[in-house]
């Protein structure tokens, strides 16, 4: 069996509702879910099409965006432009509306997090993304047709490499570097946080032209 192969049968591709794994992580949960009992509050799961041939890797979940929704990169900023994007290109359609209720579908890709539950200023710790990793390696093993995967920012493209069972200096960094890892072809995005947007690092164009590349592998 091969690595992928191992991580799925060990854990599954997402964690526990509860999953006990980070106590830090598991500490702002429980402090979340007291402050805000309606909120979603746990690891948030992937979402997307099972026989996606496209896999879009973030590193984790924003406090006031899939945390409290439970879908990613849903009811903050950077859902806006990932997912207006994903729509253009077809590989999603309906229509954003910032909730998981909205009756948006994704098509031929699915959205995950390095990192699923969400970390104390959005920063997890180093063995917060190793701890998770596995669910990543899983995640990926679970997608029999994957073709091209897209990271959202240099720490997500280091994860993802490591659940690859490569070196975080395997790949290329840099907004648009574009390299091989096993099987798979990597893109690697700057984050479309507001951030980066706000501050012109990262343009619509710029974020498009990288999911316009992914179509071309993927359709190639």
């Amino acid at each position: 069996m091969t690595k992928l192969d191992l991580a799925a049968a060990a854990c599954g591709p997402e964690p526990a509702r509860d999953c006990p794994l980070c106590p830090r992580l598991v500490a702002y949960r429980e402090t979340n879910r007291t402050a805000h009992p309606d909120w979603f509050n746990g690891p948030a799961p992937s979402f997307g099409d099972p026989g996606a041939r496209l896999l879009v890797v973030g590193l984790a979940p924003g406090r006031q965006g899939a945390n409290r929704t439970g879908r990613p990169f849903t009811g903050d900023y950077a859902g806006v432009l990932l997912y207006d994007t994903l729509i253009k290109l077809g590989f999603a359609r309906g229509r954003y509306e910032a909730r998981p209720d909205d009756g948006l579908e994704l098509v031929d890709s699915m959205i995950t997090n390095a990192v699923r539950c969400a970390p104390p200023g959005n920063k997890p710790e180093t063995a917060e993304e190793a701890n998770c990793r596995p669910f990543l390696t899983a995640r990926i093993a679970a997608l029999p047709r994957l073709k091209v995967i897209v990271t959202l920012g240099d720490v997500s493209r280091r994860n993802l490499l490591r659940a690859l069972g490569l070196k975080a200096s395997a790949g290329v960094a840099g907004h648009g570097s574009e390299f091989q890892a096993g099987p798979y072809t990597v893109l690697n995005s700057y984050h479309c946080s507001r951030l980066n947007t706000n501050t012109g690092r990262l343009t619509a164009e710029m974020f498009e032209a990288v999911f316009v590349r992914a179509k071309e592998l993927i359709e190639g």
